[in-house]
C-alpha cells in the first residue's frame, strides 16, 4: 500500500493530518483499501474521517472535529447539480469551464463539511453552503481546503478550529 501525507493547503495552524492511500501498487480491492484505511492514524486521535473512491483513500484525524471527502471527476448531469446546490450556489454555477470538475468538487466539499459536522447523513445538500465559496477557506469555527489529490480526481477537508481567523 502507498500511503502519502498530504500538505493541507492552507495558512491556518493547527490544520489536521491528511494521508491519501492508493490501493494500485497492492492490487488491493476496495474491501482491502478500506480496512487499510481503518489502520492508519494514531491510536490517540481525537476525531478521525475517512472517505474511499477506489483505488484512493483518504485518512484525515485532528484534536476537533474533521471530514474528508475524494471524489472521481465524472460526467455529471443537470438534475444531479441541481440536487445538490443551494439557491445561491444555483445562481453562481452559472457556465464554469470545467462544469464537471466543477459539480465533483462542489460535492466533495459539502461531503468533508457534513462529516465533519457529525453524521453527513443528516444534512440536505441543497441546504448546506459549500466550503469552496468560503472567504479565506473559513466560515466562524471551521475552516476548509482543497487537497491535491491525483488527476480525475477532487478532495476536500474540513475541520473545527479552536483558533479564531487571523489569529497566530
Amino acid at each position: 500500500m502507498v500511503v502519502s501525507a498530504l500538505a493541507v493547503n492552507t495558512d491556518a495552524e493547527g490544520a489536521p493530518q491528511v494521508i491519501l492511500l492508493d490501493a494500485r501498487a497492492n492490487g488491493l480491492d476496495q474491501a482491502d483499501l478500506r480496512a487499510c484505511a481503518r489502520t492508519q492514524g494514531p491510536p490517540s486521535a481525537s476525531h478521525v474521517a475517512r472517505s474511499y473512491r477506489h483505488p484512493f483513500g483518504l485518512v484525515a484525524w485532528h484534536s476537533e472535529p474533521v471530514g474528508v471527502d475524494i471524489e472521481r471527476i465524472e460526467r455529471f448531469n443537470a438534475a444531479f447539480a441541481e440536487s445538490i446546490c443551494t439557491p445561491s450556489e444555483r445562481v453562481a454555477l452559472g457556465r464554469p469551464a470545467a462544469p464537471d470538475a466543477h459539480i465533483a468538487s462542489l460535492w466533495s466539499s459539502k461531503e468533508a463539511l457534513a462529516k465533519a459536522l457529525g453524521d453527513a447523513l443528516r444534512y440536505d445538500p441543497r441546504r448546506l453552503e459549500s466550503p469552496m465559496r468560503w472567504p479565506g477557506g473559513a466560515a466562524g469555527p471551521w475552516r476548509a481546503a482543497r487537497l491535491p489529490v491525483p488527476a480525475g480526481h477532487t478532495a476536500w477537508v474540513c475541520w473545527r478550529s479552536t483558533r479564531r481567523q487571523g489569529e497566530s
